[in-house]
């Protein structure tokens, strides 16, 4: 077990090393409080424990703790909010590949893919907690990915530039504080009066050749389904601009024929760390 030495390791204004300088090499407890171990009482109220090999989901909020395990059950390290590596320029390939990625997630922004992102454009990418990966033009933040592998995710102030280059679902004024604080957006934010997913009859599937014949309608519903593990754009009942961003965990189909359950889980939203994080 890696030796703790109360007193000898350094201060720091730093989160993350203050909570490392309290917590690794201990053993987290339900009672006790020592030397060895370190009573979960005594961790932030927001806060999550994540064991080896353990899957975990997109960690935008600002200022959640992470405390990582070892093997051994003690404390290997810990990740407070949002700490990025710093910018790395992206080769040209890589470039055009996340250009066609996006535009082919997004068929609507294709008429704004040379403002988005200009051919002979320096995009920069920024290693974020959890596997995630922001990719920023100059200093201003375009899209999120998780494993380099997974879909392209709109930053927030993306969607506010392009707001009708997305398909989006409404929810009620109720849901508005819980989005906003990170919770689980669930299905009755969006089946009340207040809410809206896609409209009655709307195509499950549009034909090859017609991806540009999606909108919201004159109602705020989608004109098309939604299917489950799509990224979807969170608008909100009485306000402007998008509030948040995500991926389904259920299909809208599915949300409209039951009514309950969790619709979009580890949203990035406005305020969050992913808001707020410094790109410059």
């Amino acid at each position: 077990m890696p030796l703790v030495v109360p007193g000898v390791t350094t201060t720091s204004s730093s989160k993350t090393e203050e909570w490392q300088n309290k917590l690794v090499g201990k053993k987290l407890s339900d009672t006790e409080h020592n030397q060895v171990m370190f009573c979960k009482k005594n961790l932030p109220a927001d806060h999550r424990v994540i064991s080896p090999g353990q899957m975990v989901t997109r960690d935008f909020v600002e200022h959640r703790l992470n405390v990582y395990l070892g093997e051994d059950g003690t404390v290997s390290h810990v990740q407070h909010g949002i700490n990025p590596s710093p910018k790395q320029k992206l080769k040209s390939s890589v470039q055009r590949s996340l250009r066609q990625s996006l535009q082919t997630t997004y068929p609507l922004l294709t008429p704004h893919m040379d403002e988005i992102l200009p051919k002979k454009a320096s995009l920069s990418s920024m290693k974020l907690p959890d596997r995630n990966t922001l990719y920023v033009l100059d200093s201003e933040p375009l899209f999120y990915q998780q494993d380099t592998s997974g879909a392209l995710l709109p930053h927030l102030k993306l969607v506010h530039r392009f707001p009708q280059g997305f398909p989006t679902i409404r929810i009620d004024r109720g849901a508005i504080r819980f989005v906003l604080s990170g919770a689980t957006l669930m299905a009755p934010g969006l089946t009340s009066p207040g809410g809206r997913l896609p409209r009655e009859g709307a195509d499950r599937d549009l034909p090859e050749g017609r991806e540009m014949d999606q909108r919201a309608d004159e109602n705020g519903r989608w004109t098309r389904e939604l299917r489950r593990g799509e990224p979807v754009v969170i608008v909100a009942e009485g306000k402007e601009e998008a509030c948040a961003v995500g991926t389904l965990v259920t299909g809208t189909d599915e949300v409209k024929a039951k009514g309950k359950g969790p619709v979009v889980e580890d949203a990035h939203f406005l305020g969050d760390g992913l808001w707020n994080i410094a790109t410059d």
